[in-house]
C-alpha cells in the first residue's frame, strides 16, 4: 500500500489530498477548518483531517507532494522585478522578506508544518532525537499539477488537456495529452500574458476582489452590453487564432506594482476603478459583459487549437479560468469535442489532487484504469433513450468530513437545542413538504464537498418556482449583491426536459439555457428594461434559477452519487412536478462554506433561514432559543 499526500499552499486556497494506491480517499481546503476564506497558510488542519479519515499517521505516509516549484516561481519574480526596475522596487521590497524567510526554504518549512499536522513535535526536535521522516518530499510543476488534476480523475482513457489560470511558475495556460497513466504537455503560454490575469484585471477594475470576485463579474455580465470589446482588442489585449493572449502591458501594473491596472487603463475606460462596496453602474455591467465575451472567444479558440494539435475526441480542463461555467457551456456546445470533463476544484486547491495522483501514476509508474476502460462510464451525449452509467475519480467531490447522527445529537443535546429526528425513509418527504411551502432550508448531510461549489452536502436549498426566492436568498440569507444568480440542482433524468443540456454536469460547471417551453413571454415594457432593471422580472416557470439571459448554472444529481439529496429532489418533483431545487452554498458572504454542525447551526441562526437539516435531525427556527453573540459577526469575514 502506498500513501501519498498532496499539498497546495502559500498563495490562496490551500488544500490537502490523500491518495492511497491511486484512489482519492480525502481532500479538503484549509479555509473550511480555520474559517478564513481562501486561507493561504499551510493546510495543517486539512492534512490532519486527511490522515484521520484514512486512519493513518504522518509516519505512515510514503510521499508528500507540493503542487508547484517555489524556486522556479522565485526565478520568475526576480526576473520580472529586474525587467521592470526601478518600477517594481516597491513590490520587490514587500515580497522579498517573505521569500527569504520562508518560501526559499520550502522543504524545511513543509517538514516543520507536517510535524504539526501529524501531532508530532517540531521536526528540528525530531532530528536532534535522531528520528527522521519516513516519507519522501517531491515538488511538481504548477501547470502539470493542474493537468494531472484534470486528466487522472476524469472518466476518459485518453483526452486532450487544457489548463488556464493566472500564473504558476512561468506558464499561464498549457495544452497537452493524457493517455492511460501518461501526461504530456505540448505547449504553454507564458507570463506576463495571461487570460486569467486579464480577467482578474477587470475584476479589480469593476470593484471586486481578485482571486475571489471573478465569478461576480461572470454573474454581472448578462446585465450589460459588450460595448467595450472593440476597445479592449484595439488597446488592451489581442486574442490570437490559437486562443493565446497578447497583452499590452502599458496598461497593467501587476508585473511591477501592487495593483492590477494603471492610469493608462483608466484613461481607456474613462475613469478610475470602482471602489469596493460602492454602487454598481451600467459601466461595470458593460465592462463585465465585454471581458466575458473576450474570455469566451479565447477559450473557444483554445479548444479548437488543442483539438487540432492533439486529434483527441475528449477534453479535460483545470485552472482557475476553468471555473468560468458560461464559457465552459459554450465549449461543450460549440467546440469540436464530443465530451469535456472539468476538475471541480479547478483552482489552486485542486493542485493537491494533481500532485498526489501524478506521483502515483508518473513518478511511480503505476497503471491507471479509467472508468471508460473499466466499462463503468459511457458518454451521455452519444446514448439516447436511457441514462448511461457515469463515473469519475472524484466521488462526486464528496471528499471532506462527515458527521454521524449520534455526534450531531450529542451536540444538539449539549446546547439544549430543540429538534426532531426523523427516520432516513421519512426525511425526503419532510424536507420536500417544507420546500413546497416556500421554506428555505440549510442542508448539512454526508461528506463535505471539495472545491468552491456546494453540491448538496453543505447547501442552502429552496423552491425554484418562487419569484421572490432569489431576492430573499441574496439579501436575507447570503447578505450579498442582489444581482447574483442561483443554480438549480436538477435530477439527471429530467435535465433535458427543462434545459438545453443532455449530459452530466455534476459539479455545477456548465451553463445552459432554459428551454423555450418553460420560458415566460415578456411584455413590450419588460423587453425594454435595461441593466439591473431586468433583475426582478420573472422569465420562466423557475424564476429563482433563471438568469436575465435565460441561462442557468446547472448541477445534475444522480442517486448513486448523493442518495439523500436525490431523494429530496425526487420527493419535491412528485409533490410539485418540478424536478429541481435552488442550491447555493451554505455560508454567508465572506465566510467559507460550513464544515461542522456547529458552523451550520451558527450560520442558520445568523440568517433568515427557516429550517436546518443536520443529517436526519430537523431544526425549526421558530423553536430555537434566542441567539446572541458578543460581537458583530459580520466583522469576522472579509468582504469578497
Amino acid at each position: 500500500m502506498s500513501n501519498i499526500l498532496g499539498i497546495s499552499a502559500f498563495y490562496h486556497d490551500s488544500a490537502a489530498c490523500l491518495v492511497v494506491d491511486g484512489e482519492i480517499i480525502a481532500a479538503a481546503q484549509e479555509e473550511r477548518f480555520t474559517r478564513i476564506k481562501h486561507d493561504h497558510n499551510f493546510p495543517v488542519h486539512a492534512v490532519h483531517y486527511c490522515l484521520q479519515e484514512a486512519g493513518i499517521t504522518a509516519d505512515e505516509l510514503d510521499f508528500v507532494g507540493f503542487y508547484d516549484k517555489p524556486l522556479l516561481k522565485f526565478d520568475r519574480l526576480l526576473e520580472t522585478y529586474l525587467d521592470y526596475a526601478p518600477a517594481g522596487f516597491r513590490s520587490f521590497l514587500k515580497a522579498m522578506p517573505l521569500w527569504m524567510k520562508e518560501k526559499l526554504w520550502m522543504p524545511d518549512l513543509i517538514r516543520s508544518e507536517m510535524a504539526k499536522a501529524g501531532g508530532a513535535p517540531d521536526h528540528r526536535a525530531q532530528k536532534k532525537a535522531g528520528k527522521k521522516f519516513q516519507w519522501k518530499l517531491l515538488f511538481g510543476d504548477h501547470h502539470e499539477s493542474h493537468a494531472a488534476s484534470a486528466f487522472y480523475p476524469s472518466p476518459f482513457e485518453e483526452a486532450a488537456i487544457l489548463t488556464i489560470d493566472g500564473v504558476g511558475e512561468w506558464a499561464t495556460s498549457s495544452i497537452g495529452i493524457g493517455r492511460g497513466n501518461e501526461i504530456t504537455l505540448l505547449k504553454e503560454l507564458r507570463f506576463p500574458d495571461s487570460l486569467g490575469l486579464l480577467y482578474s484585471a477587470f475584476t479589480y477594475y469593476t470593484g471586486f476582489k481578485v482571486n475571489s470576485g471573478e465569478y461576480k463579474v461572470m454573474g454581472l455580465a448578462p446585465y450589460g452590453e459588450p460595448k467595450y470589446v472593440r476597445l479592449i482588442k484595439e488597446n488592451i489585449a489581442e486574442v490570437r487564432e490559437d486562443g493565446s493572449i497578447r497583452m499590452n502591458h502599458d496598461y497593467f501594473s501587476y508585473s511591477a506594482g501592487l495593483r492590477m491596472t494603471n492610469s493608462a487603463f483608466n484613461r481607456v475606460f474613462d475613469g478610475r476603478p470602482r471602489q469596493p462596496e460602492s454602487r454598481i453602474t451600467q459601466r461595470e455591467m458593460d465592462l463585465a459583459r465585454s471581458i466575458q465575451v473576450i474570455t469566451e472567444e479565447a477559450m473557444l479558440k483554445m479548444a479548437g487549437f488543442v483539438h487540432k494539435e492533439t486529434g483527441m475526441k475528449r477534453l479535460c480542463m483545470a485552472g482557475g479560468v476553468a471555473l468560468n461555467c458560461v464559457a465552459n457551456g459554450r465549449v461543450l456546445r460549440e467546440g469540436p469535442f464530443e465530451d469535456i470533463w472539468i476538475q471541480p476544484a479547478a483552482g489552486d486547491a485542486g493542485g493537491a489532487i494533481g500532485i498526489a495522483q501524478a506521483i502515483w501514476h508518473r513518478y511511480l509508474g503505476r497503471d491507471r484504469v479509467s472508468p471508460e476502460k473499466a466499462g463503468t462510464w459511457q458518454s451521455s451525449r452519444s446514448v439516447k433513450d436511457c441514462l448511461p452509467p457515469y463515473a469519475d475519480g472524484m466521488k462526486g467531490s464528496f471528499l471532506g468530513p462527515r458527521d454521524t447522527v449520534e455526534e450531531i445529537e450529542s451536540f444538539l443535546k449539549s446546547k439544549n437545542l430543540p429538534y426532531k429526528n426523523y427516520s432516513r425513509a421519512e426525511l425526503p418527504e419532510v424536507v420536500a413538504e417544507l420546500l413546497a411551502a416556500g421554506k428555505i432550508i440549510g442542508l448539512h448531510q454526508g461528506r463535505m464537498e471539495f472545491g468552491p461549489r456546494a453540491l448538496g452536502g453543505r447547501s442552502i436549498i429552496g423552491d425554484p418556482r418562487s419569484a421572490e426566492m432569489q431576492s430573499v436568498m441574496n439579501l436575507k440569507i447570503k447578505y450579498r449583491e442582489s444581482f447574483r444568480p442561483f443554480a438549480p440542482s436538477v435530477l439527471r433524468e429530467h435535465v433535458s426536459g427543462w434545459f438545453d443540456l443532455d449530459t452530466d454536469s455534476p459539479y455545477m460547471l456548465l451553463v445552459a439555457d432554459v428551454l423555450g417551453k418553460h420560458r415566460r413571454r415578456m411584455s413590450d415594457d419588460e423587453e425594454k428594461l435595461w441593466g439591473i432593471e431586468k433583475l426582478n422580472v420573472a422569465r420562466s416557470e423557475i424564476p429563482a434559477v433563471t438568469h436575465v439571459d435565460y441561462s442557468a448554472r446547472i448541477q445534475t444529481v444522480r442517486r448513486e452519487a448523493n442518495p439523500l439529496y436525490w431523494e429530496i429532489i425526487e420527493a419535491f418533483r412528485r409533490r410539485t412536478g418540478c424536478p429541481m431545487v435552488v442550491n447555493t452554498s451554505f455560508n454567508v458572504r465572506g465566510e467559507p462554506i460550513v464544515c461542522t454542525p456547529q458552523d451550520s447551526y451558527r450560520c442558520f441562526m445568523r440568517t433568515e433561514m427557516d429550517y436546518l437539516v443536520l443529517e436526519t435531525c430537523v431544526l425549526d427556527k421558530k423553536e430555537q432559543p434566542k441567539f446572541a453573540e458578543k460581537t458583530d459577526w459580520k466583522s469576522e469575514f472579509r468582504l469578497d
